[in-house]
């Protein structure tokens, strides 16, 4: 619970900095500090508005441990190892034939996809009565995934579905990953130092009831190197500590990608602005849904309408990774020659 303050904090500073480089978090601001913790001070804020923030700052003097970078990078490197290791999982062996098809993953997203956004795009707003509207360049993008020439090599393996460091447990005192979290299974790793899982004890209930299923090994990468993806617009999510050498231990993208090939034998960078560029597809689908659900009132985030709106900045995104995608699948078809 936060009450009164015992590590002093700089208040008019920290407004300064909070209106230069935090507008959305309006002041002036009140700080109560929190009980728990026996390291970084960590303070609620409450802002102008009633919302309430939480932050963090370094303890006062000289830091005891100076292993936190080495650490971080040792644990976004199990993080990649563990998500090779679970795309090695052999599914006949593991019993997990029925979990999904074993081809054909992004041909059925992509239909799945282009069918959902095409019905979005046609509800209409009960007050405006102006029909949500089609996502930016939704044609030429359809055309492009569907291309079979500009498509990643199929392949089928084991996937997530929202593979990412929170869905991660990690050891209590050393960097590695010991299970990974997902809505109908939780996997664990019987020994880290080998190429290992163990199998599910339970049988896996039925795939829909989760994002688990058997897929292109491509959206699991993609999901957790996004944050690397693309410099986002200020009002948009911003993510700048992913900008490399900002902060320390944090691995590059390249690392990311040389550490995932080690483990799972195949190399995904030259797929990944095909796959970037369907990520941010999706997504904007996604946005597009609420957008949806906004138009007939059935939303219930209190952001709903916000959201809706990144629909546009996020399909212009999409159309720039799908550029990308095509400079690159240019630049191999030359090298070929």
């Amino acid at each position: 619970m936060a009450g009164s303050i015992r590590q002093p904090i700089d208040l008019q500073a920290l407004e300064k900095y909070i209106e230069k480089h935090v507008p959305e978090i309006k002041i002036p601001i009140e700080i109560k500090q929190f009980g728990f913790g026996q390291s970084n001070p960590t303070y609620q804020l409450l802002a102008a508005n009633g919302q309430k923030y939480v932050i963090r700052k370094k303890p006062p003097g000289k830091l005891v441990s100076k292993t936190a970078h080495q650490k971080r990078e040792e644990m976004w490197h199990d993080a990649i190892r563990t998500l090779a290791k679970l795309h090695r999982v052999n599914i006949s062996e593991a019993g997990l034939t029925s979990f999904g098809k074993p081809a054909g993953f992004y041909d059925r997203q992509i239909k799945t996809f282009g069918t959902i956004s095409e019905a979005q795009a046609s509800t209409v707003d009960i007050e405006t009565k102006e029909p949500v509207g089609q996502i930016p360049h939704i044609e030429e993008i359809l055309l492009f995934f569907r291309d079979k020439k500009s498509q990643p090599k199929d392949r089928g393996t084991l996937v997530h579905g929202d593979y990412k460091i929170d869905n991660l447990v990690f050891h209590k005192t050393e960097p590695k990953v010991i299970g990974i979290l997902e809505y109908v299974f939780l996997l664990h790793i019987k020994n880290h130092s080998s190429s290992y899982i163990k199998k599910p004890e339970l049988t896996p209930p039925p795939p829909q009831l989760g994002m688990s299923t058997i897929g292109h090994p491509l959206s699991d990468i993609i999901n957790i190197l996004s944050p690397y993806s693309v410099q986002y617009e200020k009002k948009f999510d911003s993510l700048p500590q992913f900008q490399e050498d900002h902060l320390p231990g944090l691995p590059s993208q390249s690392d990311l990608i040389s550490w995932y090939r080690e483990t799972a034998g195949w190399d995904p960078e030259p797929d990944l602005p095909w796959g970037v560029a369907f990520g941010f597809f999706r997504n904007t689908c996604i946005y597009q849904g609420i957008a949806a659900r906004w138009a007939v009132r059935q939303a219930s985030s209190a952001k709903a309408e916000v959201h809706a709106k990144a629909r546009w900045p996020m399909g212009n995104l999409c159309w720039k990774f799908v550029g990308l995608a095509k400079e690159r699948k240019g630049v191999r078809e030359k090298a070929k020659l």
